[in-house]
């Protein structure tokens, strides 16, 4: 893996100025001959060797040239549950938390990778959308890092399924191609399930068995999805 100040640098410049160009525009995932992952999942594999990532899932949020953005969904952020995010960002009031609805009550707060980890990002499904603010990923999935969509959500009128991910992880161009290339990640196409089900702690095992993969027969020399 490259440095956290190459990861943090390029990771977060790119992510700014692809929510800026694509806003609510569908993205092709050829270009120039070159197949990208926008809208897969990765799946760490143990030859990574960096443990920031051991037994990550990443859904990534964008793949070009430039680099990639991605999402890790099954980390979960320690004691930081979303009632009480919500109370810490004076988006309610303490004593407002129990009037929450389900759907935030149970939210999963998520580690989501290792640059900007002040910042929060929301994936969910794609029966919510901000204009210019939300990033449509594919036809069921979309990203929003604003803090409406945490108002919207406290108030029962935000996505029916949604994490929120605290950080993200970035690739400078062409590391990400590399680190697959080296046995660092296999990956597969997601499902709403794997992204937002509350399993967080079997998602990995589940990823690997989506492709064919027996989690206790995995070793350093697996191969390539």
């Amino acid at each position: 893996m490259s440095s956290d100040d190459k990861r943090s640098d390029q990771g977060a410049e790119r992510f700014r100025a692809k929510t800026a160009r694509r806003k609510a525009s569908d993205r092709t995932s050829e270009d120039e001959g070159h197949r990208y992952l926008d809208g897969q999942l990765l799946i760490a594999m143990p030859v990574m060797g960096d443990p920031r990532f051991e037994r990550s899932v990443i859904y990534l949020c964008a793949h070009s040239a430039e680099g990639a953005m991605g999402i890790i969904v099954n980390r979960p952020a320690g004691s930081i549950d979303f009632p009480g995010l919500l109370v810490q960002l004076d988006i309610i009031k303490k004593a407002d938390q129990i009037k929450l609805p389900e759907n935030a009550e149970t939210l999963k707060v998520l580690k989501g990778g290792p640059v900007e980890t002040a910042r929060g990002f929301v994936l969910h499904s794609s029966d919510f959308f901000i204009q210019d603010a939300t990033l449509r990923i594919d036809e069921g999935v979309c990203l929003t890092a604003t803090v409406d969509i945490l108002k919207a959500i406290a108030k029962g009128s935000g996505p029916k399924h949604a994490i929120l991910a605290l950080g993200y992880a970035g690739w400078a161009a062409g590391q990400l191609e590399s680190e697959i290339q080296d046995n660092g990640w296999l990956h597969c196409d997601a499902d709403p399930d794997l992204i937002f089900g509350g399993d967080v702690d079997e998602k990995y095992n589940r990823a690997l068995r989506k492709i064919g993969i027996d989690p206790g027969m995995l070793s350093n020399e697996a191969g390539h999805a």
